[in-house]
């Protein structure tokens, strides 16, 4: 076998190193809040996070075959079309619905059929990059009762708990927006109280992307339309 002069062995590490942080289709999973309620075609968080590692991976593609309003079974569905692409970058963000459109949520269902959708994309490439993330566990700007909001609290509190020990079990990156400040700024919110403004999806974007660079090393730009 040929052995590699010092300086060609760098540059064939180098060179592998950067085939490995270069992405080639990106799937995103989810309900409204990954589809882009609240915001026009091409300013979703999905769509800006594409632009910010196309500084990286220049011929990336995406596919967003999130849903609105979809609960995590109607999420599951989405899953045989992703292993169908083989991307190998795939964010997997529900499960408030799990809880605003029904008096009692299940989280144990809503982990399972978390656990299934990683699982299950892991299998298909051990190497897929895969990131979630939690849910607001308080609404400010909904206009919900004490009782109805305290309800609603608590569910989304239990789905989080489950996101959160599902991700560290199959060692997948979170995004944890409990309790971040800018839950509490109404520009970052469309006129419902429930989905992002444009500005909510920019900064949803940076955020995603920050995380996607501190986890895999993939290299990501601020411009796109994700920074501030």
């Amino acid at each position: 076998m040929r052995r590699l002069e010092p300086n060609a062995r760098i540059a064939a590490e180098c060179s592998s190193q950067a085939c490995a942080n270069t992405l080639s289709l990106y799937a995103a999973l989810g309900d409204s809040f990954t589809a882009g309620s609240g915001c026009d075609r091409g300013e979703a968080w999905p769509e800006l996070l594409g632009n910010c590692l196309r500084a990286g991976s220049p011929e990336l593609e995406l596919r967003n075959l999130a849903v609105h309003g979809a609960t995590s079974a109607e999420v599951l569905k989405q899953l045989p079309e992703a292993l169908e692409l083989e991307p190998d970058l795939v964010t997997v963000v529900f499960g408030a619905n799990d809880v605003l459109k029904t008096t009692r949520p299940d989280p144990t269902a809503y982990a399972h059929r978390l656990e299934r959708i990683l699982r299950s994309l892991q299998d298909a490439n051990p190497v897929v990059r895969i990131v979630t993330a939690t849910s607001p566990e308080r609404w400010e700007f909904l206009g919900l009762g004490p009782r109805t909001g305290a309800r609603i609290s608590r569910g989304i509190a239990a789905i989080n708990r489950a996101t959160r020990s599902a991700a560290a079990a199959n060692g997948v990156a979170c995004l944890d927006v409990v309790g971040h400040p800018g839950l509490s700024e109404p520009e970052n919110f469309s006129d419902d109280g429930l989905h992002p403004s444009p500005l909510g999806h920019r900064r949803s974007a940076r955020a995603f992307a920050e995380l996607v660079k501190e986890s895999f090393g993939i290299e990501i730009a601020v411009e796109g339309g994700a920074d501030e």
